[in-house]
């Protein structure tokens, strides 16, 4: 049997998107054949070609008339685009750097409506060279030629995502089944071409197709329905994040018109099996977390007795037959953090499976990728490591734990400095007290750049009521820890939890400026809390005061939940005060700015002490060392030398000689100990 693993368009323009490498990793282990395909990348690059630009360009010309003022502009430019589009390319691919300082000085890209942001360019790469300046001055002309698309050829489009609007809370299977009657765009056109060049090519019998958001849904039903048309043989499976959460309870047998299957959960056991079973060596009966059409009925089979694939069993990633020298470096937006989700190519690899602390009340901890945590141990881990570094010829990583565990990173860390192992990498965490100074300070030396964290409502109330594990202060402390060592911190920040109030809000808003201030943040980003149905509380609502309003289930997904609350505020009249406010922290202004500069109506005086967050930096915790607690010096060399009685005559009242050791490390600074 040979499998084709695909990402729908669409996800990131960077970096490949690691499920199907995650998959291809494990099928190695099977000595299972398999290829995958990035068709979200390779869509975009069909598209975004002279070749690609000029049909695009033809195909509009019998409605030029219909046009808004702005792509009417970028139509009339079309010579311009179509005769620079695979310089940039090439340039956002880093094969063509010089052409940064042709795009830096003007008259090369034309330009539309996403080039009126001249301050904040300004602001962004006054000091910091044309590479960057270019790149974000690049992304921004291909994004007018998205507006262009998205408002004349599909208004579906997005460089990360597609036709996400119909998925996202679609209990019913409706709208995405009417749309699939309808015909064809160049989006649709162009990736199916890629898929049937893919299918001719390899000659799969099993097509797996991962779902991870609400932005690939559409996409991957578009290519089961090519599938089941032309090459009705080939069975075509789906999982992956948004069926993990969301097509829990599927019940609509349409939806089985243009797939065989669905996984749950961790894809690697029900992959397996669903493989034994199609080459005849197991029972369908015994399949594992798997939906598919019995007798015209949706039957869900879970009879499997084997257990899920132990974390130190499922192999490596497999990135090797990805084109990851064709990923797009790009600079979306001002803000550091997302700067490294779309700013070069990162290969992603877990730490642990779930989730160690699994309490979150806004969190999915009652679903399998939360509430199982299985670590692999650091040794592993940096075996794989060293194995995709050899494979990518990158040794940059993102660790996508939910939240990476700090007594394994601590091992990781010492791991990767035993080896003198070169990596660059970054993840999620949360603000515990484990991330001391001192771990903190053996992280960077390991290679961390940047971590990102909830502070979430940034008040204690809610903290406790949300069973984060952690106050403001401590998160203060933590964040202070990391950027000691010259570690970007980014906060992930909610308001709009059950039962915050007016003061609430605006007192968290106090807290992050105050954090700003003390540089001890650099970035952070602002969501509106959203209930779910897997949740604590979305299973129990009325436990934290708010009430579930819908939407009724109807067959097909069911994660997103409405509701009220009763005792909260107004939550949405905050949103674009604080993300205002947060865009201005970052770029360091308005920091010392009323907080009601932000909002065009009347807030209350924070009661947030001014000085709050220098107070709690200032606090003196004390630790005590443990019995297990171990010295390292992660510097250089350590020399020993020993007095003798002849030369130096140093010796205690107990007639035992001193010994002076001296360290050294690469600042050439020397450290004593006698």
């Amino acid at each position: 049997m040979k499998v084709l693993l695909i990402t729908p368009p669409f996800t990131q323009l960077n970096t490949s998107y690691p499920a199907t490498s995650y998959l291809k990793g494990f099928l190695n282990t099977l000595n299972v054949e398999s290829v995958q395909a990035d068709l979200s990348l390779e869509v975009i690059l069909k598209i975004f070609s002279s070749s690609g630009l000029r049909y695009l360009f033809n195909l509009i010309q019998d409605n030029e008339s219909e046009l808004s003022e702005n792509t009417f502009r970028i139509f009339n430019q079309r010579n311009k685009y179509i005769s620079s589009i695979d310089s940039v390319i090439a340039f956002l691919h880093n094969t063509n750097p010089t052409l940064a300082h042709t795009i830096c000085n003007g008259g090369f890209l034309p330009e539309a409506s996403r080039f009126s942001f001249d301050s904040e360019l300004l602001w962004a790469f006054g000091s910091m060279g044309v590479q960057d300046k270019a790149r974000h001055l690049s992304t921004l002309y291909l994004e007018d030629l998205g507006d262009l698309i998205t408002e004349v050829i599909d208004p579906y489009f997005g460089f990360s995502r597609y036709a996400e609007r119909i998925a996202r809370t679609a209990t019913h299977f409706d709208d995405i089944y009417d749309e699939l009657k309808v015909h064809n765009t160049i989006i649709s056109d162009f990736m199916l071409e890629i898929l049937d060049e893919k299918i001719r090519e390899y000659l799969p019998s099993l097509i797996c197709i991962t779902v991870p958001f609400p932005g690939n849904v559409f996409s991957t039903f578009k290519c089961g329905q090519f599938i089941k048309t032309k090459y009705p043989a080939i069975t075509v499976a789906i999982g992956g994040g948004y069926a993990n959460t969301e097509l829990r309870k599927v019940y609509d047998d349409r939806v089985f018109e243009f797939i065989d299957y669905i996984t749950l959960d961790d894809g690697e056991a029900p992959l397996q099996h669903l493989i034994e079973y199609l080459n005849g060596e197991r029972s369908k009966s015994a399949l594992k977390r798997t939906f598919c059409l019995e007798k015209g009925s949706v039957t869900y089979i879970n009879g499997s007795k084997e257990l899920d694939i132990a974390q130190k069993d499922v192999g490596t990633p497999d990135y090797s037959d990805l084109k990851l020298d064709k990923y797009l470096s790009v600079i979306e937006v001002i803000n550091p953090m997302h700067r490294l989700w779309s700013d070069g190519r990162w290969n992603k690899i877990t730490l642990a499976h779930g989730c160690y602390w699994g309490k979150c009340s806004f969190c999915d901890v009652t679903l399998d990728y939360i509430k199982r945590y299985e670590p692999v141990s650091a040794a592993q881990l940096c075996d794989r490591l060293e194995t995709i570094i050899s494979q990518t010829g990158q040794n940059g990583f993102h660790f996508v734990d939910e939240a990476a565990p700090p007594a394994l990173l601590r091992d990781l860390a010492l791991e990767i400095i035993k080896r003198d192992l070169t990596i660059v990498w970054w993840t999620n965490i949360r603000f515990e007290k484990s991330f001391t100074p001192d771990l903190c300070r053996l992280l960077k030396m390991s290679g961390c750049i940047a971590i990102s964290g909830g502070l979430e409502v940034a008040s204690d109330r809610l903290l406790t009521k949300m069973k984060k594990g952690v106050t403001v202060a401590q998160v203060s402390r933590v964040a202070h820890s990391f950027t000691s060592f010259g570690i970007m911190v980014h906060a992930y920040l909610m308001y709009g939890f059950p039962t915050q109030s007016i003061q609430e809000t605006i007192d968290s808003l106090e807290m992050v400026r105050q954090m700003f201030v003390a540089d001890i943040i650099q970035s952070g980003f602002w969501h509106q809390f959203a209930m779910t149905a897997h949740s604590p509380v979305g299973l129990e609502p009325k436990e934290f005061q708010v009430i579930n309003t819908g939407p009724t289930f109807g067959g097909f997904a069911e994660n997103d939940l409405f509701h009220e609350d009763p005792t909260g505020a107004d939550h949405e009249i905050f949103s674009n005060g604080l993300k205002q406010s947060i865009y201005n922290f970052m770029q360091d202004a308005g920091l010392e700015k009323p907080l009601q500069t932000w909002f065009d109506f009347r807030i209350p005086q924070t009661l947030v002490p001014e000085n709050y967050i220098e107070l709690c930096l200032t606090e003196v915790v004390t630790e005590t060392p443990r019995p297990h607690d171990r010295f390292i010096w992660i510097g250089g060399d350590a020399v020993e030398l020993i007095f003798s009685k002849v030369k130096k005559k140093k010796k205690d009242e107990n007639n035992q000689e001193y010994a002076e050791i001296i360290f050294s490390d690469i600042k050439e600074k020397l450290y004593h100990i006698y």
